[in-house]
């Protein structure tokens, strides 16, 4: 499940007590592997998702950000200038060493129980962050930016295209077995726009990593993606995440045999009767048919979100045969709309 590791967990609440500084939970290395590791021993789910941010990497290229409680991420000097993307430094990896570490050591705790999960932001969705200075609704600084100085815009992408190509080769040289993208805020785009400022940048990404690490499979998320999953099949990822808006009968449709998909129960199916919540899943896995699918939530797991649930997610799935569920069943060759 995404965000798997987090603020539902009575075991992170402790934690967090301990350890109020989300900063310091995420980039210390006994902290990481600790959280990291609380869901895998309540639930066994089958990947183990390293406990991090998509905003991390971002002091290793020179954006310091500081984290509010109330505001969330905060960038105190938003990047709006040519002079401020050229003072951008190339990833310093040494100044991620907490992750490095954290994954080693993970990847010997599950020792092959579990596959072992890292994860990155695509570069139109740090560049949110970095342009806005934090978390925005309305995304006027940076969508202006497209008209108003979109070399400077194709410079930041491009340079954070680089350090998070970079940033996931370190992943998986440290142990990740696979990766997944979050374009969390390519959403927010128009799809012709999407094509054009986030879309480049990510298939850069990918195009590397195909060449460096072509054993590691990607994922890529976008949330709110029902208007472009036409536009990411040609990516080159290997599994398309859905979200929960998008009919999985149809997305799977619509993205063809070639490419795998993960997702999507409504993360509020786990506030329901657990009954509804195992019709639920077994209608998106039926939906989703007999290969080529990660079951997964559409979205993180939500605030308040009852563990029994969560366990239940898990227990019914892996309770779940496909020879059983699809007995019958003529597998159809979809092809791309």
């Amino acid at each position: 499940m995404m965000r798997q590791a987090g603020r539902y967990m009575a075991s992170y609440q402790a934690l967090s007590k301990r350890h109020p500084s989300f900063r310091e939970r995420s980039e210390t290395t006994d902290l990481i592997v600790e959280i990291t590791l609380q869901p895998w021993h309540a639930f066994a789910p089958d990947g183990v998702i390293l406990f991090s941010d998509i905003l991390t990497p971002l002091p290793a290229i020179g954006v310091p950000f500081d984290i509010s409680e109330s505001k969330g991420p905060v960038i105190q000097s938003p990047v709006r200038t040519e002079e401020q993307v050229r003072e951008l430094v190339p990833i310093d990896l040494d100044k991620l060493q907490f992750v490095g570490e954290s994954l080693k050591i993970l990847r010997s705790e599950i020792d092959g129980e579990a596959a072992l999960l890292g994860f990155v932001g695509a570069p139109w969705t740090i560049a949110t962050y970095v342009v806005e200075g934090g978390m925005t609704n309305t995304y006027t600084n940076i969508k202006r930016m497209c008209h108003t100085a979109p070399n400077v815009l194709r410079g930041l992408l491009s340079h954070l295209a680089e350090a998070i190509s970079d940033y996931i080769i370190y992943q998986v040289n440290s142990g990740a077995q696979c990766i997944q993208i979050f374009d969390s805020w390519g959403g927010q785009l128009p799809p012709h726009v999407w094509e054009q400022w986030s879309k480049p940048y990510i298939r850069q990404i990918v195009a590397k990593i195909k060449t460096e690490c072509p054993h590691i499979p990607l994922v890529l998320y976008i949330n709110g993606n029902g208007g472009l999953l036409e536009r990411m099949k040609d990516i080159g990822v290997d599994v398309i995440g859905l979200d929960w808006t998008v009919d999985m009968a149809d997305g799977r449709r619509r993205v063809g045999d070639g490419i795998s998909v993960q997702g999507n129960v409504d993360p509020a199916y786990l506030f329901s009767p657990l009954p509804v919540l195992t019709h639920e899943i077994h209608r998106v896995v039926k939906a989703a048919g007999p290969k080529g699918h990660i079951l997964n939530l559409g979205h993180g797991v939500l605030q308040k979100t009852p563990e029994e649930a969560v366990a239940h997610f898990f227990d019914v799935t892996r309770s779940l045969r496909y020879d059983t569920l699809f007995q019958g069943h003529l597998t159809e060759e979809l092809q791309p709309v």
